[in-house]
């Protein structure tokens, strides 16, 4: 649970990450980035700063910043129905760096770890590290979890419509919608 002063200060954080990836945010979507905490409460270790642009039955775009070290957690977006696929997303990064990890052979020596205390639910170490106009696409029902490098990151993801509500975590502690109190 985080407080509403967090909450504050944290988006106050998120918008100086855009700043530094030199993205403008209008002055109505300011209050409108979520903080993502996961339920955990720790949100400096397990959390995402998002800004929603558009999200519609057709497309999704987003604004992802994230902490220096900060993780989130290991996910998929599940298909609904035969007609309803899950979500398809490409993550670009902006500014700092991402470590995105996904299935496929193990990273030796990778460069990101689960932050300590929370190691729960990571099954996928293929490590796939992005800079700044890198990007990388992910199918469907795909696992992956995501860390910022040293300075923090800024991500712009492009999708199919999200529902985010939806996502299935291997980690069944985790809850999606954050938490407030006064």
């Amino acid at each position: 649970m985080l407080t509403e002063m967090e909450v504050a200060r944290y988006r106050k954080k998120a918008l100086q990450l855009y700043a530094e990836a030199n993205i403008v945010i209008a002055e109505e979507e300011k209050q409108k980035i979520e903080i993502a905490d996961f339920g955990f409460g720790k949100f400096g270790a397990v959390g995402l700063s998002v800004l929603i642009y558009v999200n519609t039955k057709r497309c999704c775009a987003k604004e992802l910043a994230m902490l220096p070290g900060q993780t989130c957690p290991e996910h998929l977006h599940p298909s609904l129905s035969k007609t309803k696929p899950g979500k398809e997303e490409t993550f670009r990064c902006r500014w700092g760096k991402v470590y995105l990890h996904v299935p496929g052979p193990e990273t030796k020596n990778p460069k990101t770890l689960p932050p300590s205390g929370f190691e729960a639910g990571y099954t996928v170490w293929r490590e796939i590290e992005l800079k700044p106009g890198e990007q990388y696409t992910l199918t469907p029902d795909t696992l992956h979890w995501f860390q910022a490098g040293p300075d923090g990151a800024v991500v712009s993801e492009f999708s199919t419509s999200s529902t985010d509500e939806q996502d299935v975590f291997t980690d069944p502690a985790i809850v999606r919608a954050t938490r407030i109190t006064k």
